[in-house]
């Protein structure tokens, strides 16, 4: 008996050991978070100082002119990047994680399910047939789009031989992905506003959203948490092999579903209020899964903490590296996410998702 509790003792130590080291790890990412947050609202074209961001948030009687402005730069600027940059960063870091468990394939990003290509087409098609020009117009087309994307390519992956299978999945994706592209291009090619449109939207950027905008956007990846919060057990079992899942009473057609659906409104939303932003949930869910293990209920929450930091702190650099103007987050997360790609393929670094 005594031998049993000796015996029994090191893997409960254990346990305790790595919740301990995950639970330090969010409180740390919390940290970063928190002070990426504060250079968000403090850099820029005009550096304000931490004293001066305060005073512009408290609603403190303004003495000066000089005070105003500042005030107008954070409300109208800065606060509406900041909280969108936070928003979307959870979005495509959670998103990332469960797509690459949901296909169980470790390079697997959101756009993976026609997103961003889907979105992409509507922004045109709004431009070219019903002249809108106002991103706050287009940015409904841009989800709505997303949205129908994501549910062709998961209706596509759910019929046939290979219904449910992660590579119909896939390659589902590729198709619809290949074909709206060039539908987007012709469409674009033929129309100029079109076009200087969707070259800025394509960049990937966190200027210009305003509230209106943000908080709608909120409620949709809102939704999408949830509901990717209720897959976390089932998509570890998954992840043991569905002959396993489905031996455990894991429903693997209502998880799957469940899952996309999670996918789609988190990837979709977050798409349509800033563009496209590649590479960005794939580099997280690697790091996250590096720091946490293959265990989904701590990876998704890692996963989301460190895409609201990468993607912050990406534009915080793009608008110091080339001052006075400014180079959009997207463009840097390429940057950033397309040499990370290349090491983890150079070194073979892929783990199963």
């Amino acid at each position: 008996m005594g031998t049993t509790a000796a015996v029994e003792r090191p893997p409960a130590k254990g346990a305790t050991a790595t919740r301990r080291r995950r639970v330090a790890g969010l409180g740390t990412l919390v940290t970063v978070l928190v002070i990426a947050v504060v250079l968000s609202l403090a850099v820029g074209a005009r550096a304000l100082s931490p004293a001066e961001v305060w005073h512009a948030l408290s609603g403190a009687p303004d003495p000066d002119r000089r005070l105003t402005e500042i005030r107008l730069i954070v409300e109208t600027v800065r606060v509406p990047r900041t909280v969108l940059g936070i928003v979307a960063g959870i979005a495509l870091g959670v998103g990332g994680a469960l797509i690459q468990g949901f296909t169980r394939n470790p390079i697997a990003d959101t756009g993976l399910l026609g997103v961003n290509s889907g979105a992409s087409f509507a922004v045109v098609v709004a431009i070219t047939v019903f002249g809108l020009g106002d991103p706050l117009q287009y940015v409904w087309f841009a989800f709505a789009g997303a949205a129908v994307a994501g549910v062709v390519v998961f209706g596509l992956s759910s019929i046939g031989r290979g219904a449910g299978n992660p590579l119909t999945l896939a390659l589902a994706g590729q198709g619809v992905t290949v074909f709206l592209a060039a539908m987007t291009t012709a469409v674009a090619l033929s129309d100029q506003a079109a076009l200087n449109a969707l070259r800025f939207w394509n960049a990937g950027s966190l200027a210009g959203a305003g509230f209106d905008v943000i908080w709608p956007v909120t409620a949709f990846i809102g939704a999408g948490l949830v509901l990717a919060l209720t897959t976390l057990p089932s998509l570890n079992l998954l992840n043991l092999g569905d002959d396993v899942a489905r031996g455990l009473g894991v429903n693997i057609a209502l998880s799957r579903t469940a899952g996309i659906t999670a996918i789609t409104l988190l990837a979709g939303a977050a798409t349509a209020a800033c563009g496209p932003i590649a590479f960005l949930g794939l580099m997280v869910a690697h790091v996250a899964r590096y720091l946490t293990g293959p265990d989904y209920r701590w990876l998704v929450p890692f996963a989301g903490l460190l895409g609201a930091v990468v993607l912050l702190l990406c534009d915080i650099v793009g608008r110091l590296v080339v001052r006075p103007g400014e180079l959009d987050a997207g463009v840097l997360v390429a940057l950033l996410g397309a040499p990370f790609f290349a090491v983890l393929v150079w070194r073979g670094k892929f783990r199963k998702a």
